[in-house]
């Protein structure tokens, strides 16, 4: 399966990650839905040794390296919610549309001592729940 540049910038890491999938015959589900716990354990483990690559290079590794870590954690995590069958897109405008909530009414932004943004009195959690209900998702659903 061969794409040409066009294609390749135009498609959302999304797309990208689905045809990695259908290529290799790896799982893919089109609504939410838990997993046989053994390949929830495995992406589960492809996440840390990504992440533990990442923190590896994070400090002192070049920064091609570092880039190359980051872009296949997001890789993986993308795997890992097309095995579950989760639009990680609709999650991660929901966690956005959260997160801007963390600024005040008057633009205030509190912080931690090390810079990271804290949530202040008008955050509004983000609801996963309601985004993952519109993908089909049952709470009760048993793995498949």
């Amino acid at each position: 399966m061969s794409s040409s540049p066009a294609d390749r910038a135009t498609s959302s890491p999304a797309d990208l990650v689905r045809a990695f999938h259908r290529t290799f015959g790896l799982d893919t589900r089109d609504t939410p839905a838990r997993v046989d716990p053994r390949l929830a354990a495995h992406r589960g483990e492809l996440l840390a040794e990504e992440a533990a690559e990442v923190a590896e290079v994070s400090v002192e590794g070049p920064l091609d390296h570092l880039a190359h870590e980051l872009a296949d954690v997001v890789y993986v995590a993308y795997g890992t919610a097309l095995v579950h069958g989760i639009d990680l897109d609709a999650v991660i405008a929901e966690i956005h549309r959260s997160n801007m909530t963390k600024l005040g009414p008057e633009g205030q932004i509190s912080r931690r001592a090390d810079g990271k943004v804290l949530k202040g009195e008008h955050y509004e959690a983000p609801d996963v729940a309601g985004v993952l209900r519109r993908q089909g998702w049952t709470p009760d659903c048993p793995a498949s």
